[in-house]
């Protein structure tokens, strides 16, 4: 199942909004044929574990449940009873409602011995992004920033770069290579003018640039609006912003989604259910402190990617990397759970966790 687990990962940021799956086929101690899904509308895992090899008699070790209705492809499940398994082991069940424990009552059905739930927390925090999706249908939010020890993303000046260095900058496109879309506000934009693309020598899929524009304050000269990606750029709006300027944007091959206000803001619930409608299921959000402290107060955040230099930049007009109204109470702060802290380059630590629920 580890080695299924491994395969798995492979398809990490490439198989949205399918889940990423590994399996592989099992004979007398030697695998007989692995697999992973690579794509949406691709094969699925069984399919190329099964692909080509004698599986009568064979076990199966599968990442998340087969899955057992048509879509973009036939069922895994008739396709694994055809090929003469034997036993099929999966880690994960299905998390859709209307699906799950189907595929293995299909295989039941047939008289394949199934057992389920080998390293199932490993497979679902895997895909956290699609169970969040296909249960809620609202993407997983991540919160990423890269800040001091004493939380400031940028000096009282406004000067930002680079707090972080070259490690954990190219560990943050790893981790824009994992999802399926950046989300960002319009300080962001305004200040920095950043590309929202993944370089720094890490290859994989260009996530969608999500901007967060009230009120049309972006410049309509701004890089996502006119680079060779202007194409997989949304811009979440509300009636706020001038009507020539959503115009422009269509123009250049960029999608305004005009959404409720909350005050004279998006409505950030709101904007996480139009992503979804959008098979959006994973977001990492980079900023800035107002968006990341406001997601933070509407509880919409689901995990953090925190990065932390060795620096201290104090000052009470510096940058907080996380604004927004924030809590009146230490006892109604956001608490983090399963805590997993790495060191990133020489001296930078990488605090990954889950928001405690």
């Amino acid at each position: 199942m580890r080695r299924a687990l491994a395969l798995a990962r492979r398809g990490l940021g490439k198989t949205s909004p399918n889940p990423a799956v590994g399996a592989v086929l099992v004979r007398k101690g030697r695998i007989l044929g692995e697999g992973w899904h690579k794509r949406a509308g691709g094969p699925h895992a069984e399919v190329f574990a099964l692909r080509g090899v004698n599986a009568r008699d064979a076990t199966l070790y599968v990442t998340l449940e087969p899955c057992s209705t048509w879509g973009r492809t036939p069922p895994c499940a008739d396709a694994i009873v055809a090929a003469g398994v034997k036993r099929v082991v999966v880690a994960a069940r299905d998390p859709n409602p209307k699906h799950n424990g189907r595929g293995l009552k299909v295989l039941r059905g047939a008289g394949i011995r199934v057992e389920a739930g080998l390293l199932a927390e490993e497979a679902a925090g895997m895909n956290a992004g699609f169970n969040k999706w296909i249960t809620t249908a609202m993407p997983l939010v991540i919160a990423k920033a890269g800040m001091s020890l004493d939380g400031k993303i940028a000096t009282r000046t406004g000067d930002a770069k680079w707090i972080t260095g070259e490690a954990a900058r190219r560990e943050g496109h790893r981790l824009r290579a994992r999802v399926d879309a950046i989300l960002v506000g319009t300080n962001t934009v305004v200040r920095d003018d950043p590309e929202l693309t993944v370089r720094h020598g890490v290859h994989g899929q260009q996530p969608w640039r999500v901007v967060v524009d009230a009120r049309g304050r972006v410049s309509r000269k701004a890089k996502v609006f006119r680079d060779a990606q202007r194409g997989r750029t949304l811009v979440l709006t509300t009636n706020l912003s001038p009507v020539m300027w959503r115009r422009y944007l269509l123009r250049m091959g960029v999608d305004a989604i005009v959404l409720p206000q909350k005050g004279k803001r998006v409505d950030l619930r709101a904007a996480m259910k139009a992503l979804g409608k959008r098979d959006i299921t994973s977001v990492l959000v980079e900023g800035g402190g107002e968006l990341l402290g406001s997601l933070f107060d509407a509880r919409l955040v689901d995990r953090v990617a925190l990065f932390y230099a060795p620096i201290v930049i104090g000052g009470r007009g510096a940058v907080a990397a996380v604004a927004g109204e924030g809590v009146a109470r230490v006892g109604n702060a956001v608490r983090l759970r399963d805590c997993r802290w790495r060191r990133v380059g020489t001296d930078e630590m990488l605090l990954e966790a889950s928001v405690a629920r």
